[in-house]
C-alpha cells in the first residue's frame, strides 16, 4: 500500500488540500468540502477544474463537485415541504448555502488499499441562518480504483426535516458535442428550458444545444461515452432516484464571468440528486446518505 501524500495549498483566498494516493490525485477545498479536481496518472481528468473558476471566500465555485443542500436550484421550484423549512424573508441563494461555508476536515486515513477523507459541517451555534433545523452533515470521500463521494445528513433535532440536494458534478470531456450519456432510454424528464414540461427520453442523450433536464426515476448506473478520449465514465449512485444533466452551451457560458467563452465544450454536469418527488424526509434521529462512485474504462 502506498503512503498518501497530502499537501496543503492555497488557491487565492481558499484553503485546499492536494492528496495523492496510488495513481489518484484529488484537489479539495475546505470551503464547501468542495472537490475541485480528480484524475488518475496518465489519464485525462475525470472531474473538471474550470480554468476561470474564482476562489474567493464566500464565493460559489463553478467547477468540480459543489454540494447543493438543503435545497437544489431555485428554492421556489422545490416542493412545498422543502420551501417550508426556510424561515427567512431574504431572497434565497441558488442551491442552498453549504457550498460557500467552511467545513471541518475530520481526517485523512488509509483503509486497506483505499484512502478515506472526511469533512463535517455540524449544526452551528445559533443555527443556520434562515434554516433553523438541527441537521449535521458529513462528506466522505474514498479513493481506490474509483472516486466515491457520500453526503450524509443526520437529523439531530426533534422535528421532521424535508430537503432536496445534489452532488453537482462537473465531468471533464473532450468535447461535449461528441459525447453521449447512456442509461436514460425510456425515462421521463422535465425540460426546464421549455416551461418545465415533462417529456420521454428516447435512446441515448446527445448534445446539440443548451441542456438543463431533470431525469426522474433514474437507474443507479449511468455512463458518459467519450470516443475522442476512448473512455466511458461510469456513475453508480446511492440514495438517489433523480439526476440533473446540464450544459450551458454558447450564450449562457459567454454570460458567466467565471467561465471561458468556450468552457462549455470541455464539461458536462450530471448531478446525482434528490429533487422533485425524490426529496428526503428525515424523522428525528434519522439519517440519509446521497452518494456516487465514479470511474472510467477504455472503450
Amino acid at each position: 500500500m502506498s503512503t498518501p501524500n497530502v499537501e496543503a495549498v492555497k488557491l487565492d483566498e481558499l484553503n485546499c488540500w492536494r492528496i495523492r494516493h496510488g495513481q489518484a490525485e484529488l484537489l479539495v477545498a475546505q470551503q464547501g468540502a468542495h472537490i475541485l479536481s480528480y484524475q488518475l496518472a496518465g489519464q485525462p481528468p475525470l472531474i473538471w477544474l474550470n480554468d476561470e473558476a474564482v476562489f474567493k471566500t464566500g464565493n460559489n465555485i463553478r467547477a468540480g463537485v459543489p454540494v447543493c443542500w438543503p435545497w437544489f436550484g431555485n428554492l421556489l421550484r422545490n416542493p412545498q415541504g422543502v420551501q417550508a423549512m426556510r424561515t427567512s424573508s431574504e431572497p434565497p441563494t441558488a442551491h442552498g448555502f453549504v457550498r460557500a461555508t467552511d467545513w471541518a476536515l475530520r481526517g485523512i486515513e488509509a483503509e486497506g488499499e483505499s484512502l478515506k477523507v472526511e469533512f463535517t459541517l455540524p449544526y452551528p451555534e445559533g443555527g443556520f441562518s434562515g434554516w433553523p433545523h438541527r441537521v449535521d452533515l458529513t462528506l466522505g470521500i474514498r479513493l481506490d480504483e474509483q472516486l466515491h463521494i457520500d453526503l450524509t445528513s443526520h437529523n439531530q433535532g426533534t422535528d421532521t426535516v424535508t430537503l432536496s440536494q445534489a452532488l453537482h458534478t462537473y465531468f471533464a470531456v473532450s468535447d461535449v458535442r461528441k459525447v453521449h450519456v447512456e442509461g436514460l432510454d425510456g425515462l421521463t424528464y422535465i425540460e426546464t428550458l421549455e416551461d418545465w414540461t415533462t417529456k420521454p427520453q428516447t435512446g441515448d442523450l446527445h448534445f446539440a444545444g443548451e441542456t438543463d433536464r431533470i431525469y426522474l426515476d433514474t437507474p443507479p448506473k449511468l455512463g458518459i461515452v467519450d470516443p475522442a478520449w476512448e473512455r466511458r465514465i461510469q456513475l453508480t449512485s446511492r440514495g438517489s432516484r433523480s439526476a440533473v444533466i446540464w450544459n450551458p452551451w454558447v450564450d449562457r457560458a459567454a454570460a458567466f464571468s467565471d467561465m471561458a467563452d468556450d468552457g462549455w465544450q470541455r464539461m458536462l454536469c450530471i448531478e446525482t440528486a434528490n429533487v422533485m418527488d425524490d426529496v428526503v424526509t428525515l424523522a428525528p434521529g434519522a439519517s440519509h446518505t446521497l452518494g456516487v462512485s465514479l470511474g472510467s474504462k477504455s472503450l
